[in-house]
């Protein structure tokens, strides 16, 4: 208990690696002046804006840098304005302009500019990592004069407007940023140098900046004092990384924490009639995947698509949803969410895997594997949901073995276990999908261009056709079934099996108010939690 324990007079200091090693202690006095989350942040590989991929930085970058449009908690439709103030397409309708706020400064007093926006979007695309794939509709950034921009597109027909919410568009000084060896322009992937500098720290506008990163130990964040809103409620927030629940739900009961991410079903219900904590919940956009691969060099009886949907027929998922996390999720026939791009339970009740072992059986047998096959699945030693990834394989690993398919357990590092992944170097996995936005073809897009590599699968072209036709319908019925003929293509095909969509439920003490828990993909608004 040693490690979470930390002191909370140490914190105030600022002290980072006394933030790392010391006792935590109770908010002594009712002084409030620092936030403690307690979180499993063992996945996080880097917090650069235009790197980040993970499911827990979007917490810290979502936080400490602000888009140019947002969301609010429980709204995924409405955009909201942040760094612009209106916006709306230019008379050629080729281009969206966005004028900006002005008054806004950098943490370190830098006035915020249409420069800025235009050198972090420029970089975000140059820099070809991850988040470039969200960009990938933005043909330039234009500046008009110092408080607006032009975003022009590629292709006016597909949607980039929602896309901008995602914290991947963050914007950035330029200034800041530049002295630490970032680079905008065309060759960034070769030639910048500034993602060391950004996961100790960031160059944002918004009520927290960040000052330190130690892996699965903390990220620590300090008030920034030029931020636009006013005054952020704390000097400090410190996102603790607590891997196992009991341990989070007893630094919670102790006053160490002030919200807890991972407690699981019986955490959770053992808090019932506390007067001094509760729990928020919302409806999330994220979901929790298994894939399977179609390299028969990785495995050759997975390389035929009815071994495939032979495990997904295989899965008993509402006992891993109610018998696992005491029901805090719902489960969408295939890569998209509830609620987005015509997915809904309905769908999933007709259209999507559910556990029948006789069709299990008669899969195998179509695929000449009467006997069933053995394969590895590769797992997180991390938490999702308060359950261990492992937790959910091995139940998993219980119901194949109901129809003679046998899974071994590879248990991995997260940070591992997602280069082999993303290599496309595992025969299957469990991980997550943390939503960028709520924009349905981010999902679509990357199921068949850089998720299909992973799982090799080779993508007909009229599947890419349909994803595209799907993205660009202009109306909302047309688009709803598209992408209901793109997710029974999904079934078929078995490379994604959809395990469950979470309902994020956090455990938080009454010292604080005002905790705005997002489904957005980056958990909580920090800046409007208050001390009680």
């Amino acid at each position: 208990m040693q490690e979470i324990l930390i002191s909370r007079r140490l914190l105030l200091a600022g002290f980072a690696s006394a933030v790392a090693a010391a006792p935590l202690r109770a908010r002594a006095q009712g002084r409030a002046s620092v936030l403690v989350l307690g979180m499993d942040i063992s996945d996080g590989r880097n917090y650069d804006p235009a790197r980040m991929s993970d499911l827990t930085p979007p917490l810290t970058n979502g936080n400490v840098y602000d888009t140019l449009v947002t969301l609010h908690p429980g709204d995924y439709a409405t955009i909201q304005p942040m760094l612009a103030t209106e916006w709306g397409l230019t008379q050629d309708g080729k281009a969206w302009r966005f004028h900006l706020r002005k008054g806004v400064k950098f943490w370190d007093g830098g006035d915020f500019t249409a420069e800025d926006v235009k050198f972090s979007l420029d970089r975000m695309v140059n820099l070809k990592d991850q988040p470039s794939a969200y960009a990938s509709n933005v043909k330039s950034v234009d500046i008009v004069d110092s408080h607006t921009v032009d975003i022009v597109m590629n292709d006016p027909d597909v949607p980039l407007l929602m896309n901008l919410v995602a914290p991947a568009f963050a914007i950035y000084s330029k200034k800041l940023s530049t002295a630490q060896g970032a680079v905008s322009g065309p060759g960034a992937d070769k030639s910048d140098k500034a993602t060391a500098w950004l996961n100790q720290n960031s160059a944002g506008t918004a009520a927290y900046r960040m000052v330190s990163w130690e892996r699965n130990s903390a990220v620590t964040l300090a008030r920034n004092p030029h931020w636009w809103g006013g005054k952020a409620p704390f000097e400090r927030v410190v996102i603790r990384h607590i891997a196992d629940g009991a341990a989070q739900l007893l630094a919670l009961r102790r006053g160490d924490i002030d919200a807890a991410f991972n407690l699981n079903a019986e955490q959770r219900a053992s808090l019932t009639g506390s007067s001094d904590l509760r729990v928020e919940e919302t409806a999330s956009l994220d979901h929790i995947y298994m894939t399977l691969t179609s390299s028969a060099e990785l495995n050759k009886a997975l390389a035929s698509p009815e071994a495939r949907r032979a495990v997904a027929y295989a899965i008993d998922y509402d006992g891993i949803i109610n018998g696992l996390i005491g029901g805090s999720a719902v489960r969408p026939a295939s890569f998209l969410p509830i609620g987005v791009g015509g997915s809904t339970a309905e769908l999933t009740q007709q259209d999507g895997y559910r556990q029948d072992l006789d069709k299990a059986k008669a899969l195998l047998a179509a695929a000449g594997l009467p006997g069933g096959f053995e394969f590895e699945m590769s797992i997180a030693n991390a938490a999702i949901l308060g359950t261990n990834y492992q937790i959910i394989a091995q139940k998993i690993q219980s119901d194949l073995a109901r129809v003679g398919i046998k899974m071994s357990l590879k248990p991995l590092d997260p940070v591992n276990l997602r280069t082999l992944y993303n290599g496309g170097k595992t025969q299957s996995v469990i991980t997550f999908w943390n939503t960028p936005s709520p924009e349905p073809s981010l999902w679509s897009t990357a199921s068949v261009q850089r998720v299909a590599k992973r799982v090799h699968w080779d993508v007909p072209q009229a599947m890419h056709d349909l994803v595209a036709r799907a993205s660009t319908a202009r109306s909302s019925s047309e688009q709803t079934k598209l992408y209901i003929e793109y997710q029974k293509n999904l079934i078929e095909n078995a490379n994604y099996i959809t395990l469950m969509q979470p309902i994020y439920r956090i455990a938080v003490s009454n010292k604080i108010k005002d905790f705005n828990a997002t489904g957005a993909g980056w958990y909580v608004e920090m800046k409007k939690i208050r001390p009680s």
